[in-house]
């Protein structure tokens, strides 16, 4: 990457240094370039920066005409969307804050944050948001009006504060006609240092806090991450991952917006890879999960494929994994197997990809380098605008996150034992300006400049950083032997039929696993062998799923130090799931909720039971029960007492 190279992205980000600004200049130079595009009804359709930059204006000033503005808290949920980019940049436009909500937020998530944020206006996209809202009543009183953008099934509502994203553009447009310069003089007016987005964190312990970000600090940030890693007008990006989240955020309006990198939003979560096929992006950001995910995936098409077929991956597998030890590619690896499988995923024009918003088992990670995907490892928090760490594209070690994008981003491990290992501790000049109505929260992470980040981790030889877990969910056994939850969880869900793990041991003699089997393709497998079943609590109850997952559990226990083995595991009853309280809204495992909500279940786990009947009420997001009754079977794999001498 040349000087002058960098040295644009700042110029722009200095020239133009708010969202509003931004677009307005794009709009100007380029306005007739496709921006973004949107998949509907099947077909893709194109939107040029004239059309964003319009469509911006009349939400905005439509805005102004229901009396919104400076100060005021709006509030955005739903799949990606372009309106959503659109409103969110119409909001900091007037001098409003945006708050982005996940799409599968329940009510008291939606209460707590509208309440909080006191927002007077709520974009929605369609009848299962607006009924959520509606369903909230008296608990979020701030709300005045509640836009949509999907008119389908809103008939039957009558609620006074609804208004069409139509309708609420026809009103900026009737202001614009009376007022034609008052978007112009707005625009001139944002502030590039005022709070713009009111940006969750990741709540692994409670509620979210809300981080107080400027559009000026993101763009730059952004221009520091595209010095390092460059995008431009050329590049294709499918924006998948939920807006409400930093990095989807920093990608599908920072970086979007500075390098007029083309974003594509899909039509359903549902078709997000057949749409993302289609695109074949140059550019792909996807959370831990997804990633797994398609491993997965990728290895149960293989065991229904022919005898042939199988050999093949095998052959290719091996040799690409060997070829990237040495940091090569196989040329006959990628002749027999990888060029086809890239194609599959839609990876033909990948030039570069990343993983971010938790920890990317090794396993998986090298499974993705071998097939001659770009993979690399991005690592942050909220706080300090998403990601600052990065491989370089010339060295990539999947057991590090990378090294600063720039030489002013600072990292330092604070109080380090023995090894090397303390907090990471970190400062950068674009950092955030606090949370939001809550100076004390800020006070205990922010000392003296330097953001905590509550994980614990090292430099390596080569000064990369390496992060280990959070530092709360580090435990050592009852013999004084340390480990990494998140580290052997992250080894067990490299294999297809594992959908999540909670490894336990804190305190205890032994290390324990509780299993989620990822029930798209264990009941392939049970189809595949004719073993009868009908839910997913009667699949993962079976004996023989019980002994595939043994099988599964052992081929991790052999590649981990005797300490670290997992002595008992069970097959939980039901997925771990963000609804409940379980996970994030980015599939983090909040491990306090775990180890209360199946307190009873650990304890007789640990206290020899063979098996544990289980009498429960699961509650789904509709609000629909099931009651499952059931026994879980505890597999002890005889390694207690070998591991406890180990330790010793």
């Amino acid at each position: 990457m040349t000087q002058q190279a960098a040295f644009d992205y700042h110029a722009r980000a200095r020239q133009a240094p708010t969202f509003a600004k931004m677009l307005r200049l794009n709009a100007r130079e380029h306005g007739r370039e496709v921006a973004l595009r949107e998949k509907d009804f099947g077909l893709w359709r194109p939107i040029t920066w004239d059309d964003y930059h319009a469509r911006t204006r009349d939400f905005a000033l439509g805005l102004v005409e229901l009396g919104i503005g400076a100060g005021d808290v709006i509030g955005i949920i739903g799949d990606n969307r372009p309106d959503w980019v659109a409103a969110e940049i119409a909001a900091h436009a007037i001098g409003a804050m945006s708050l982005g909500m996940y799409r599968d937020a329940l009510d008291d998530e939606v209460a707590y944050l509208l309440t909080y944020g006191e927002a007077k206006v709520v974009f929605t996209e369609d009848e299962e948001q607006v009924d959520k809202l509606i369903g909230l009543g008296e608990r979020i009183p701030s709300v005045r009006h509640i836009v949509y953008s999907d008119p389908r099934g809103m008939r039957k509502y009558d609620d006074p504060r609804l208004i069409t994203a139509e309708k609420l553009a026809e009103l900026g447009r009737a202001r614009l006609s009376r007022e034609p310069d008052l978007y112009d003089r707005l625009v001139d007016a944002t502030d590039s240092e005022a709070v713009a987005v009111l940006c969750t964190t990741s709540g692994t312990t409670s509620n979210p806090k809300l981080a107080m970000l400027s559009a000026g600090s993101i763009l730059r940030h952004c221009a520091t991450y595209l010095a390092f890693d460059p995008k431009g007008p050329d590049d294709e990006y499918v924006s998948v991952l939920p807006l409400p989240w930093i990095m989807e955020q920093v990608y599908a309006l920072g970086m979007g917006l500075l390098s007029r990198m083309k974003i594509n939003f899909v039509e359903e979560p549902e078709t997000m890879m057949n749409d993302f096929r289609e695109i074949a992006p140059t550019f792909v950001l996807f959370a831990p999960r997804i990633w797994e995910a398609l491993a997965a995936d990728v290895r149960a098409r293989v065991m229904d494929a022919t005898a042939l077929k199988q050999k093949l991956y095998d052959i290719g597998m091996k040799t690409g994994l060997k070829a990237l030890e040495h940091g090569n590619r196989s040329g006959i690896a990628d002749m027999l197997l990888f060029r086809a499988l890239r194609d599959r995923l839609g990876f033909t024009r990948l030039t570069s990809a990343a993983t971010g918003g938790a920890a990317l088992g090794p396993d998986t990670f090298k499974f993705f380098r071998a097939m001659g995907v770009p993979l690399r490892t991005l690592y942050g928090q909220t706080e300090l605008l998403g990601a600052y760490t990065l491989h370089k594209s010339e060295h990539v070690d999947p057991d590090t996150t990378g090294v600063p994008m720039a030489d002013d981003i600072e990292i330092r491990i604070d109080s380090p034992d023995a090894n090397g290992v303390g907090e990471i501790v970190v400062r950068h000049p674009n950092m955030f300006l606090g949370y939001y109505k809550n100076p004390d929260a800020s006070k205990a992470d922010m000392h003296d400049g330097w953001m905590h980040s509550g994980d614990a981790g090292y430099f390596n030889a080569n000064r990369e950083l390496v992060v280990i877990d959070r530092i709360q969910d580090l435990a050592e056994t009852a013999q004084g032997h340390r480990f990494s939850p998140m580290y052997v969880e992250n080894k067990l869900k490299f294999s297809p039929f594992i959908a999540e793990a909670v490894v336990l041991g804190a305190g205890r003699d032994y290390l324990a696993a509780m299993i989620c089997i990822r029930f798209s393709i264990v009941s392939k497998w049970a189809e595949r062998n004719r073993i009868a079943f009908t839910t997913y609590s009667d699949l993962s109850a079976r004996p023989e799923v019980y002994e595939l997952l043994r099988k599964e559990v052992e081929t991790v226990n052999a590649t981990l130090p005797p300490a670290q083995r997992i002595s008992k595991f069970l097959l939980l009853y039901k997925e771990l799931d963000a609804d409940d309280g379980e996970l994030t809204r980015t599939r983090k495992v909040r491990r306090s909720v775990i180890n209360d909500k199946y307190a009873t279940i650990i304890d007789a786990i640990y206290g020899g039971k063979p098996a544990i009947d289980i009498d429960t009420v699961i509650r789904f997001q509709d609000g629909t029960t099931q009651r499952i009754r059931t026994t879980l079977k505890v597999v002890d794999l005889g390694l207690g007492a070998t591991i406890a001498e180990a330790a010793e």
